[in-house]
């Protein structure tokens, strides 16, 4: 179980990482008015549903 923690956090600390360096792709969308500010990331969103397909296409072809 602690395994499993190590993976975790270590994943989720490179994927922090990635984030920093995607997570403002022209295509996203941000509104500000006055002290409100709203975040649309759909580039970045698009982005990742096509890393995340091609690597489980990638995985699955080796099943």
């Amino acid at each position: 179980m602690g395994k499993l923690f190590i993976v975790l956090g270590i994943a989720f600390v490179i994927i922090g990482l990635i984030w920093t360096f995607i997570g403002k792709l022209p295509g996203d969308i941000t509104v500000k008015k006055g002290n409100f500010t709203v975040y649309f990331p759909i580039m970045t969103s698009i982005v990742i549903s096509i890393i995340l397909s091609l690597l489980f296409f990638i995985l699955g072809k080796f099943r």
